[in-house]
């Protein structure tokens, strides 16, 4: 399997194994419902991604420690799709810079294909074996990387899980794909089996959403373990609009129970910084120490903590 030759000898009539690939009994008659039963059933499919995603919580659970593990001692965490898994993987990324203030270059996303592939699908890209262990060449030893495929088997994913598993780095594969063909490759496999989609081999649908889920999921619980919240607060949220900065102030004011004009005031004293202003507050420090205890502790409660022994 670590030859691009070699896996684009395994394509081909194999796919119609795949699970995310076989024709759905439940929608046989898909094109002649009403507009209505079509919304319909796809929404009753739909409904399975939840469940499925939670089956694959504790393998999860060991990924985000070794991501938090990785990420506090100076490793990145990569992700590599091709197509709608690829996309998704973008989304997640990019988000995770305003809404936790993370540093650019701590989770990144590649696609198969590049930028360009994002709005014009690409789809030979994501093929070649080649393609991703060449994207994986700036993976370093400490880093983490993971694959997205709803088909458990996309070339692409599995040359830069070929490429890490030659530095030694910890790789993991969120699929939607029962018995992934790429499940060998990855430390951490989760396999969110969402079963046939309403239209046969439209992954962009359940699948689609499942992977979105466990990408929601993984990264949202590793911005937490990272300190980057406070109780179900995002404190790390990075101010760049009016709806932002107004949406700092009632969270501080949240967190702290104190009015509106104490807490602009607390915001102007740590220059805009919502996790000093709300370690501040609740120790009763001035907006330095509180810099220093938060720069010091990586998060907020761990300041506080350290502030009020």
């Amino acid at each position: 399997m670590s030859s691009e030759n070699h896996a684009s000898a395994q394509l081909g009539s194999a796919w119609l194994d795949i699970s995310t690939e076989v024709r759905n009994p439940r929608t046989l008659d898909l094109d002649q419902r009403t507009t209505l039963g079509i919304l319909e059933a796809l929404n009753d499919e739909d409904r399975t991604a939840p469940d499925a995603v939670r089956q694959v919580l504790p393998v999860m659970a060991l990924l985000v420690e070794a991501a938090a593990h990785a990420v506090a001692n100076g490793g990145r965490v990569h992700y590599f799709g091709a197509g709608t898994s690829g996309r998704l993987g973008i989304i997640d990324a990019a988000e995770l810079m305003p809404t936790f203030n993370l540093a650019e270059g701590v989770v990144i996303a590649h696609h198969a294909g590049g930028s360009k592939a994002l709005i014009r699908a690409v789809e030979n890209l994501e093929d070649s074996w080649g393609a991703g262990l060449a994207d994986a060449a700036e993976v370093r030893a400490g880093d983490v990387v993971i694959g997205i495929a709803a088909s458990g088997r996309t070339p692409y994913v599995g040359g830069a899980l070929d490429r890490a598993r030659q530095l030694g780095v910890p790789t993991a594969l969120m699929t939607c794909a029962v018995n992934p063909e790429l499940g060998p490759l990855a430390d951490f496999v989760m396999v969110a089996d969402t079963g046939a989609e309403a239209l046969a081999g439209s992954t962009r649908l359940k699948a689609g959403t499942a992977q979105k889920m466990m990408l929601n999921s993984f990264s949202t619980a590793l911005m937490i373990r990272l300190g980057k919240t406070w109780s179900n607060l995002m404190v790390s949220v990075l101010a760049t609009n009016e709806k932002l900065r107004a949406r700092t102030v009632r969270i501080l004011m949240e967190a702290t129970g104190q009015d509106e004009e104490h807490c602009r005031t607390a915001l102007a004293a740590a220059g805009g910084d919502l996790k000093v202003a709300l370690v501040s507050m609740l120790t009763g420090s001035g907006p330095a120490r509180s810099r220093d205890a938060v720069d010091a502790a990586g998060g907020v409660r761990a300041a506080v903590e350290s502030l009020t022994v």
